[in-house]
């Protein structure tokens, strides 16, 4: 996964529209809506403190003193890191949206391909978060690519 995601403001799927209007409604700052960037602000699905699952709003990206935020992690590896140990034990969390964008290599061109699962109007990915103090930063689990989408990127 490759640093973009999509979720369209009008979008036609009702679980999506309800979990953005829900945000946008309950917090100070809208939500992102459209291509989705790291440390967008983007609407998350996480437990609460009675262990439901609600619709927070989160920014993308592990923010670390000054670099670049981290926005993936590998699932097969990351419980084993310091930095995404606490995220894979307590904080696991699902982020809607239509599809996210790879880009493949084509000579000097890059392709940017949407992909999402055959047949679906919306997607969850698998993502961890933490908390640090102002708004819950999160990161997005990535595994190795399926044969279908391996020739794109790894």
């Amino acid at each position: 996964m490759c640093g973009r995601f999509y979720i369209p403001a009008d979008d036609s799927d009702e679980e999506l529209q309800r979990i953005i209007q829900y945000l946008n409604r309950s917090q100070t700052a809208p939500v992102k809506t459209g291509e989705v960037c790291p440390t967008d602000t983007a609407a998350v699905i996480a437990n609460s403190r009675r262990m439901t699952p609600v619709p927070f709003a989160m920014k993308w990206g592990y923010t670390l003193d000054g670099r670049a935020p981290v926005i993936n992690a590998r699932s097969e590896s990351a419980a084993d890191k310091p930095l995404f140990r606490d995220g894979m034990q307590q904080r696991r969390c699902l982020i809607p949206a239509r599809h996210y964008f790879e880009w493949e290599r084509a000579g000097n061109q890059k392709i940017k391909n949407a992909i999402r699962p055959a047949g679906s109007e919306a997607m969850y990915m698998a993502g961890i978060y933490r908390i640090t103090g102002g708004v819950p930063e999160f990161t997005i689990l990535t595994r190795e690519p399926g044969q279908c989408i391996r020739h794109i990127h790894d």
